[in-house]
């Protein structure tokens, strides 16, 4: 399994050198933006990582090679993007409405409704299809049942009650004087509000999202300052532990890992693999990819500035890194504002964002040209 991993991994930059070769980047200029994913140690950690992140990935830049591979998305086009986001939203449910963003991009080209119809109709298919299966198994047509227990977890790091003023059944989630340094280690802490309610955490899921829905309406500067305070912590240029248990590294870890004993890995391991063990690398190959240089590690410094590269490209006529652009923010976003920062949730956006810088920097220089070919073209006349 691991070895389909590390092959979507190299798929991802293939994915990406073609999308940028087919919109005219030469060939050494696709292959540098395609560096930070081939030789990133954390994406190399994740591709050797039995998680759901990188057929995520995988897909959506396959959604974006094929929006934006021609400059006319055709209908087929369209419905192929909309199965692939559809399939990584049920991968992982925070690339759902990048669907609906997707739609707006083809509205945005010249009101491409037909085309944009297509897409969400083709998204939409299997999500409802999923949803029906789901509710079959579980009483509930939905996608997920822990994502009401996510938004109330975020909201513990700013929630007032007494400006909230909550009903009684959802008072019982009011902060309890639990303190965490991080929004997602209250789904675990033993002590939350949350989890001192009778049953499964994940049976309150719907009065949870009830609370966290009302305690956003009812501070929404103070949900937003948590949202740009934890987004913040992508750019810092060597990473910053968050939570502080967790300790960030820039290269191919080597050794022996055991797992401590402590309350939140006892809660993880009663709710999903009594048989948690730690981890330990492999010869030859641990002290291979520990001695690997990593040359093109991506400081978080950088990737903003190739956002904002990106975001430059994204305005004006032609806007050649619009989409893959707002996809990057989104992915970066989204999940800080559905849970929490983790810098592996950081990882999906570096793809699209390297795309969108890519596309940006090739735009100037033709830009430049052409503006200055109509001037000359102007006096001549």
């Amino acid at each position: 399994m691991a070895g389909v991993q590390h092959a979507m991994g190299l798929g991802v930059a293939v994915l990406m050198y073609a999308l940028l070769r087919s919109r005219g980047l030469p060939g050494w200029g696709a292959t540098l933006a395609t560096l930070p994913v081939l030789f990133d140690p954390s994406f190399v950690r994740l591709e050797h990582a039995i998680l759901s992140d990188l057929q995520a990935i995988f897909l959506v830049m396959a959604a974006l090679l094929v929006l934006g591979r021609r400059e006319e998305v055709t209908a087929r086009a369209a419905a192929g993007a909309g199965l692939l986001l559809a399939l990584a939203g049920l991968t992982r449910t925070a690339a759902v409405p990048l669907i609906g963003l997707a739609a707006l991009w083809l509205l945005l080209r010249r009101g491409r409704r037909r085309r944009a119809a297509v897409l969400l109709v083709a998204g939409a298919l299997p999500l409802l299809a999923y949803a029906g299966w789901y509710e079959r198994h579980h009483d509930r047509f939905a996608l997920s049942g822990s994502d009401g227990v996510a938004l109330w977890a975020r909201t513990m790091t700013f929630a007032d009650c007494s400006v909230i003023q909550p009903p009684p059944a959802e008072a019982r989630l009011c902060p309890n004087g639990t303190v965490m340094d991080a929004a997602s280690e209250y789904v675990w802490a033993p002590g939350a509000s949350l989890n001192l309610l009778p049953g499964d955490r994940f049976a309150h899921n719907d009065l949870a999202r009830s609370f966290a829905l009302r305690a956003i309406a009812a501070q929404p500067l103070d949900y937003l300052r948590q949202i740009a305070g934890d987004t913040a912590l992508a750019f810092t240029w060597e990473p910053v532990p968050h939570p502080d248990r967790m300790t960030p590294t820039s290269t191919f870890p080597y050794g022996v890992w055991t797992v401590p004993d402590n309350e939140l890995v006892r809660a993880v391991r009663a709710d999903y693999d009594p048989d948690i063990r730690g981890m330990r690398s492999v010869e030859p190959w641990g002290s291979v990819l520990a001695a690997y240089p990593y040359p093109w590690f991506l400081h978080g410094t950088l990737f903003g500035v190739l956002l904002l590269a990106g975001a430059a490209g994204s305005v004006g006529r032609r806007r050649p890194a619009l989409l893959p652009w707002v996809f990057a923010a989104f992915l970066l976003v989204a999940p800080v504002a559905a849970l929490d920062f983790d810098h592996r949730y950081v990882l999906p956006a570096i793809p699209p964002g390297c795309v969108a810088a890519a596309l940006a920097v090739h735009g100037i220089p033709r830009s430049r040209y052409r503006a200055a070919g109509d001037e000359r073209t102007t006096v001549n006349m």
